[in-house]
């Protein structure tokens, strides 16, 4: 999650006004896609709240649960002055008169009420979100990480939160191994953590869910860029088996032989952190192809690079059986890793 500040409205009834960024802020936006991250920003703002006032009450509510009026009764000032969560979940999609509402208290809010408006950003909605903005709402990004770099700083991320030691290589191994629910991460992370004393290493990422990154689209590719056709095509089976889309056991083959392409052109005798550097790799990864790179030849990349191709125009209906097409792939893959 990523948190920004939008800016202050004027006048003292701003729901920014008070000092207060954090989570204790009087109005917070949680925008994006990604439930987790979602989930943990409101989370964060309900314990910042129970922190201040045990008995802190929270109401969360969804569009349907919001008619003309609804907000003015939840936010109408307490005979015991009672603190007070209000969580409005999908935001985007309120009525009009509810919108009314929300902007006309965003213009006076009540002291001792934390409003959290959950919104999926986007055109729909965007009036209340900027509305929202101006008054200075505290603002937590939480877009769907769909790029692989982007889940393995997540990976990161979570041990540094819990405290923990964990390898580049485990943190990738796990990502590998169990793709892009977030949740799924989290949660791999948390039972790590919990189960592991010392650093976290890849052979204990390996033992605990050996199932997953055997079945997993990364362990396909290297199996066939090691030249290890047999064990490829049985974890290209199982993978498929197990409902890996073919289009990312494609990607995982391209990404592959790309990294082997690469390295293969790359000048000779530099140093992994030089060459990191250079190829846009991290140096655990130059490691791994150095070692993969042995049988290599520029006409086995071009032949291999061709294979990926034609696999990838099937799967995404160039060809009547994906899975023919990415066996074909993996075995031709194997033999091109032994051209040399």
């Amino acid at each position: 999650m990523v948190e920004k500040t939008g800016a202050k409205a004027a006048g003292r009834g701003a729901a920014g006004a008070g000092g207060r960024s954090g989570p204790d802020a009087p109005l917070t936006v949680a925008v994006g896609q990604e439930g987790l991250l979602l989930d943990r920003a409101v989370r964060e703002v309900i314990a910042a709240a129970r922190a201040g006032d045990p008995d802190t009450d929270v109401r969360e509510l969804n569009p349907g649960d919001l008619s003309p009026g609804t907000l003015d009764e939840l936010t109408s000032p307490s005979l015991f002055a009672e603190r007070k969560v209000v969580v409005i979940r999908q935001a985007q999609d309120l009525g009009v008169d509810v919108i009314k509402d929300i902007k006309s208290y965003l213009a006076s809010p009540a002291e001792e009420i934390t409003l959290v408006l959950v919104h999926a950003g986007g055109a729909r909605g965007k009036g209340l979100l900027d509305a929202a903005r101006k008054a200075g709402a505290r603002e937590v990004a939480c877009q769907k990480l769909t790029k692989p770099a982007d889940r393995l700083a997540f990976v990161r991320d979570e041990f540094r939160r819990a405290g923990r030691s964990a390898s580049p290589a485990a943190c990738q191994a796990l990502v590998d191994a169990l793709g892009s629910d977030l949740r799924e991460l989290a949660s791999a992370c948390a039972q790590l953590v919990a189960d592991i004393e010392g650093t976290i290493d890849e052979a204990v990422v390996a033992r605990y869910y050996t199932g997953r990154a055997e079945a997993s689209s990364f362990a396909v590719a290297d199996c066939a860029v090691e030249g290890r056709a047999a064990e490829a095509l049985e974890a290209l089976r199982w993978s498929l088996s197990t409902g890996v889309a073919p289009v990312l056991l494609t990607s995982a083959l391209a990404q592959g032989v790309r990294s082997i392409g690469k390295l293969t052109s790359a000048p000779s005798g530099m140093r992994s952190a030089d060459l990191a550097k250079e190829l846009g790799m991290p140096p655990w990864k130059i490691d791994r192809v150095r070692r993969q790179l042995r049988g290599w030849s520029a006409a086995g990349v071009s032949t291999a690079l061709r294979a990926v191709a034609d696999a990838d125009a099937a799967v995404k209906g160039g060809g009547e059986d994906p899975a023919y097409a990415l066996e074909r792939a993996v075995v031709t893959i194997a033999r091109a890793a032994r051209s040399r």
